[in-house]
């Protein structure tokens, strides 16, 4: 079976969808009330919460993906293949990525903030600025974690057939202490797949 055929992939890329509900919640955070910060200090706050907690995770222990809803496989239950995609989770390159997928997010919050003095809505008192920025913060945290691990996953995606083939399986020692796991460690993440073609 290909690589790309791996299910869990698919579910982390489909995070994607949920990315512009997270920045419309940061905009409305962004739009509370009037400054009371300088705005380069504003933004650098909203970009400071939302920004370094999950790009920190992504370079220095990348998130494990074989994890979905708080529910994760053992590292013991995964496949030479899926140790390979880990393999490609965490080089160099994807690090690097991390970080200019972040650049890019950063220039999107700015955006955000221009058009917060625009949005009609507010869900809290203009008294409550720093509330709305905490929020924002909050919501553009989420906005990171669901487009950085999709962007992860892309790179795997975009991976040729002979590139992977040659790549060597994670060691299985090693995931622990080098992947963020989140979640309840189970022998089974998803239900295998049935297979259609067998004889009756």
């Amino acid at each position: 079976m290909s690589f790309r055929s791996e299910p869990i992939l698919w579910i982390h890329l489909s995070g994607l969808a949920a990315v512009p509900l997270c920045l419309d919640a940061c905009l409305l955070g962004l739009a509370v009330g009037d400054p009371v910060f300088p705005v380069w200090l504003e933004v650098s706050l909203v970009a400071a919460i939302g920004v370094v907690p999950v790009v920190w995770m992504q370079v220095q222990r990348p998130f494990y993906i074989f994890a979905v809803l708080a529910i994760a496989l053992k590292q013991e239950k995964l496949t030479i293949q899926q140790r390979q995609i880990l393999s490609l989770i965490n080089t160099r390159a994807s690090k690097v990525l991390a970080i200019l997928t972040a650049v890019l997010l950063v220039t999107v919050l700015w955006q955000l903030y221009q058009t917060a003095p625009m949005v009609a809505l507010s869900l809290l008192p203009r008294e409550w600025r720093i509330v709305g920025l905490l929020l924002a913060g909050c919501s553009f945290a989420f906005a990171n974690l669901f487009f950085q691990i999709p962007v992860s996953v892309m790179r795997v995606l975009v991976t040729s057939d002979a590139e992977f083939a040659v790549i060597k399986p994670y060691p299985q020692e090693k995931i622990a202490p080098d992947f963020t796991i989140l979640g309840l460690q189970v022998n089974q993440l998803l239900p295998k797949l049935v297979d259609t073609h067998t004889e009756n």
